[in-house]
C-alpha cells in the first residue's frame, strides 16, 4: 500500500498563510516518489486554484521570422549551423502576420506571441513589429500581444510598449550556473539585462526554461527561485525537443511523472505566477497533460515556433474534460505585473516552520483520485514533428 503524507500539504497552507518555500523543500518536490505524486500535485493546485481559479490562459505563437540565427543555443533548431529540416524565411508582413494571428485569437487565444529569429532587432525590425501590434490591436482591442524578438538595445522596449505591446518574453532557459553548457555566443547576463529592461519599460516579464538540457535538479531550483527574484509575470516552462541537427539531438531523459513535479516545484515557488505549459508538453508529460493543468495555468495553443504540437481543437478539449474554462479577453488586454524583489535570492527565502494542524481536502479534487499509468512507461524513440503549415507556408494554421 502506497505511504501517505500531509507534508505537501502542510507546504501549501504555510505558502496560502504568505509563508514561502525554501530551496531544499523545493528540492525535495522534485525528489518525491511516485507515490506521493498525487498528493504532491494535489497540494500544488490549491495554490493554482487559489490564485486563477478554474481557468486556463490560452497563448497563441507566431514566428515572424524563422531560422537564420547567429546564436548557437544548443537546443535550438533555428541556431547557427543548424541542420534541422525546419521552415525558414525572413519577415512576415503585416497582413500576414495579422492573418496568423486571428487564427489564434478566433480559436479563443486571448494572448498573442510574435516571436522572431535572431541576436536582437534593429530599430527599423522593431518599427516592423510595431506595425503589426498596432494592426493587431486595431482588429482585436481586447487580446493582450508579447513579443520576443531577442536582445534589446535602448529605447526598444518602450517603442514596443507605446506601440500597445503588453508584455516581452526572453527565457533565461537554464540556470546561470548551467548556462555556458547550452550556449557560447552569449551569457546569463545578457538575458537578464533584456528581462529588467522590459520590466523597466513598463511591460510584464515572461521568462521561463527548458527542462531536460542535462541540468541537475539543485539547477532547476536554482532558477525558479531566480525566477521569482526578478518579479516575472509569466514563466513558460518548455521541456526539451531534441531535434536532430542540433547539439541536443538524441537527449531524451524526461518522463511524464518528473515533468509533473516540475511544474509543482515551480507552482510552490510562484504561487502567484502564471505558469504555462509550453513546447514539449505532448512529448514528454503525454496522458497527463490534463493534470498539468491542475497545476499549470496556461498553454501554447496548437503548433510551436519549428515544431508541431496536437491539433488546437484536442487543446481546447483537454481543457473541457479537466473541467476547467478558457480564460476570455477583457476589453483593456490587461495583464498582471510583479515588481522584482530586491536582493531575493535561494538563500535569502525563509526555511520551513512547522505546521502541525492537518489540512483539508485539495481544491481540486479530480487531481486528488487515483490515475492510472499509461501502459507504456518508457517514451518510445521518435523524431520531433517539424511544423509545416501556419505562419511562413500556404497551409491553414493549426488553432
Amino acid at each position: 500500500m502506497a505511504t501517505t503524507t500531509t507534508r505537501w500539504h502542510e507546504l501549501a497552507d504555510r505558502i496560502l498563510d504568505g509563508g514561502a518555500i525554501d530551496a531544499t523543500e523545493a528540492l525535495a518536490v522534485l525528489d518525491s516518489s511516485d507515490a506521493e505524486l498525487m498528493e504532491v500535485v494535489a497540494a500544488a493546485s490549491r495554490l493554482r486554484f487559489e490564485h486563477f481559479g478554474n481557468k486556463v490562459k490560452v497563448n497563441y505563437l507566431v514566428n515572424l521570422k524563422s531560422g537564420l540565427c547567429p546564436e548557437d543555443c544548443f537546443y535550438c533548431s533555428q541556431r547557427l549551423n543548424s541542420t534541422a529540416g525546419i521552415l525558414r524565411y525572413t519577415w512576415l508582413n503585416t497582413e500576414e502576420a495579422v492573418t496568423a494571428a486571428k487564427a489564434g485569437i478566433a480559436a479563443g487565444a486571448s494572448r498573442v506571441c510574435l516571436v522572431a529569429s535572431g541576436t536582437g532587432p534593429s530599430n527599423r525590425e522593431v518599427g516592423k513589429v510595431s506595425d503589426i501590434i498596432e494592426a493587431i490591436k486595431s482588429d482585436t482591442p481586447g487580446v493582450e500581444v508579447c513579443a520576443c524578438l531577442g536582445a534589446l538595445k535602448d529605447g526598444q522596449a518602450e517603442k514596443l510598449c507605446a506601440s500597445g505591446a503588453d508584455a516581452y518574453n526572453h527565457n533565461l532557459n537554464t540556470a546561470e550556473s548551467h548556462y555556458e553548457e547550452i550556449c557560447t555566443t552569449h551569457t546569463y547576463a545578457d538575458r537578464e539585462h533584456t528581462v529588467s529592461q522590459a520590466h523597466g519599460a513598463g511591460l510584464s516579464a515572461c521568462s521561463g526554461f527548458i527542462a531536460g538540457m542535462g541540468e541537475t535538479r539543485e539547477q532547476l531550483v536554482e532558477l525558479a527561485f531566480d525566477l521569482r527574484a526578478k518579479g516575472v509575470d509569466s514563466i513558460p516552462v518548455n521541456f526539451l525537443l531534441p531535434f536532430d541537427g542540433t547539439p541536443l539531438e538524441g537527449v531524451d531523459t524526461l518522463n511524464p511523472r518528473d515533468c509533473l513535479r516540475i511544474l509543482a516545484m515551480v507552482r510552490f515557488v510562484a504561487p502567484d505566477t502564471e505558469i504555462r505549459m509550453a513546447a514539449g508538453r505532448e512529448r514528454h508529460l503525454g496522458y497527463l497533460q490534463g493534470m498539468g493543468l491542475f497545476v499549470a495555468n496556461s498553454l501554447f495553443l496548437g503548433d510551436y515556433l519549428t515544431s508541431e504540437g496536437q491539433p488546437g481543437g484536442e487543446d481546447l478539449q483537454m481543457i473541457a474534460d479537466a473541467g476547467l474554462e478558457v480564460l476570455q479577453m477583457d476589453g483593456a488586454g490587461q495583464v498582471p505585473h510583479h515588481p522584482p524583489t530586491p536582493g531575493t535570492t535561494p538563500a535569502a527565502v525563509p526555511g520551513a516552520a512547522p505546521v502541525a494542524a492537518p489540512v483539508a481536502a485539495p481544491v481540486a479534487a479530480p487531481v486528488a483520485a487515483p490515475v492510472a499509468a499509461p501502459a507504456a512507461q518508457e517514451k518510445q524513440e521518435k523524431k520531433v514533428a517539424i511544423r509545416t503549415r501556419g505562419a511562413g507556408t500556404s497551409e491553414p494554421a493549426n488553432a
